[in-house]
């Protein structure tokens, strides 16, 4: 019998720490890692769980970490990812948007449908099939974690979180690959140029800051960790009210929609306190949060429970990635218009839907470098991906768990 050895939840966070800075690091050196935009926490993180791995054979113990730490910083993101939504971006993008919204749900479903034919013809739980579809690809590595257990409880499949990781993980290297080839296919087949001048920014334009920027301080952190923590009070109140009514979602979803209310109503209820969405001290604790949540999800791993799916995620994300190229470049492309700027979104929502949105940027960045600035891209696909996704994703996941 294997010794058992708990790591309490103060631990779990530090070599969450030390993980994710590990994962950065390597990144650096690596130049395969930056090419492929592998994040830094998948990087550390599957590193640290193969040297756990390979401790428990040698030694014969069995880690049990104490995850409520990790738990905290996933709502803490997604608290910060609706804190940032602003209703009027989306109503102001206009048809563009409207169709990408469209497209993203169709995305959504299709991913899922494939997901769950893969997991019949592999023999494993039907309701896995959310995993091999849009919770691992079009949600990432997040999103993956975050339903796993949900999964893993209505279906007994033990290795689930391991499942989506790997798909996530798959996706990724997936979506580097095809983004910059479908843009350079559709631009040199349509003869297509930028309408943009060549002095503009070829990355594209950022969200405009309604007030003045301010710098990072302890006041300004403060601030921040008070409303994100008063947006995720109130989504465990919320959570808790959806569960009374039969609709069980995990924790970060209802964190995500009392984020996006506060975001979108916070200048009406404190018409004079100081910003706090959109500010460089909430960039800096989202993307601490994402890190440590990630590190520590994929460092606790056990990929000893995967044996015998190897196969079935191959094949998957294969049947996944020709899937969103044909749609990508039959559907969306003449959607969107044909134009330049489609091409462009071409490649970012190819990178987004395998992948994720930091995937989509680098495919339009490497696009735009070359051919020429598109600003829209860059302001449509992460209005997306940060206030419509993770909201349909969870409708369309929860009722296949559900069914």
């Amino acid at each position: 019998m294997s010794q058992i050895l708990v790591v309490p939840e103060m631990l779990t966070a530090t070599l969450g720490f030390a993980v994710y800075l590990l994962g950065a690091q390597l990144t650096r050196k690596v130049a395969v890692l930056r090419e492929f935009n592998i994040p830094e926490p998948v990087t550390g993180g599957l590193l640290a769980a193969a040297a756990f791995g390979v401790y428990s054979v040698v030694f014969g113990a069995q880690f049990q970490f104490e995850m409520g730490a990790r738990d905290y910083f996933l709502v803490l993101f997604f608290a910060g990812i609706g804190l940032n939504a602003r209703l009027s971006d989306l109503l102001s993008g206009g048809r563009l948007l409207g169709l990408l919204l469209l497209l993203t749900l169709a995305t959504i479903i299709i991913q899922n449908i494939v997901g769950v034919l893969s997991a019949g013809v592999f023999g494993l739980p039907m309701k896995t099939g959310v995993l091999l579809g849009s919770a691992s690809l079009i949600g990432g590595h997040g999103t993956a974690i975050a339903w796993a257990p949900n999964v893993a409880q209505a279906t007994e499949f033990d290795s689930a979180t391991e499942l989506g990781v790997a798909m996530a993980t798959l996706g990724l290297i997936a979506a580097s690959l095809v983004g910059g080839p479908i843009a350079k296919y559709l631009i040199a087949r349509n003869a297509l140029t930028s309408a943009h001048g060549d002095g503009e920014d070829v990355v594209g334009v950022s969200f405009s800051d309604e007030h003045e920027v301010t710098e990072i301080s302890h006041v300004t952190l403060m601030r921040v960790m008070l409303t994100l923590h008063v947006a995720i009070i109130l989504g465990y109140i919320l959570h808790g009210l959806l569960s009374e009514l039969g609709l069980k979602l995990p924790l970060f979803v209802p964190c995500l929609i009392v984020g996006i209310l506060l975001g979108n109503l916070r200048s009406f209820l404190v018409p004079h306190a100081p910003p706090v969405a959109r500010t460089p001290t909430l960039a800096v604790v989202s993307e601490f949060a994402l890190g440590v949540f990630l590190a520590v999800s994929l460092m606790t791993l056990d990929f000893s429970t995967l044996s015998g799916t190897g196969l079935a995620i191959l094949a998957t994300v294969g049947a996944q990635t020709l899937a969103t190229v044909v749609l990508v470049l039959f559907v969306l492309f003449y959607v969107l218009g044909r134009t330049y700027d489609a091409a462009v979104l071409a490649s970012g929502f190819a990178g987004f839907s395998l992948g994720a949105t930091p995937t989509a940027i680098a495919n339009m960045t490497a696009v735009t470098k070359r051919y020429g600035p598109a600003p829209i891209a860059f302001v449509v696909l992460p209005l997306v991906s940060a206030f419509f996704v993770d909201i349909a994703n969870a409708v369309v996941i929860q009722t296949i768990v559900n069914f």
